[in-house]
């Protein structure tokens, strides 16, 4: 799978915080997804939207 991600968008990403705890997410390029290591959570990207909305993350094991 070819990264979606332009360089703005990576600066834009960058940008954002977890909803939870204001912490750094970190890009999961493989998965589309915004990760939270804080709250164990990842947030997902949608054609290229980041949805930070709590009640759509995945937690993770």
């Amino acid at each position: 799978m070819t990264d979606q991600i332009t360089v703005l968008n990576r600066r834009m990403l960058e940008s954002l915080v977890c909803p939870v705890t204001q912490g750094t997410l970190y890009y999961d390029a493989t998965r589309q997804e915004l990760v939270s290591k804080d709250v164990n959570l990842a947030f997902p990207i949608r054609d290229g939207i980041p949805i930070m909305l709590i009640s759509e993350a995945r937690q993770l094991d």
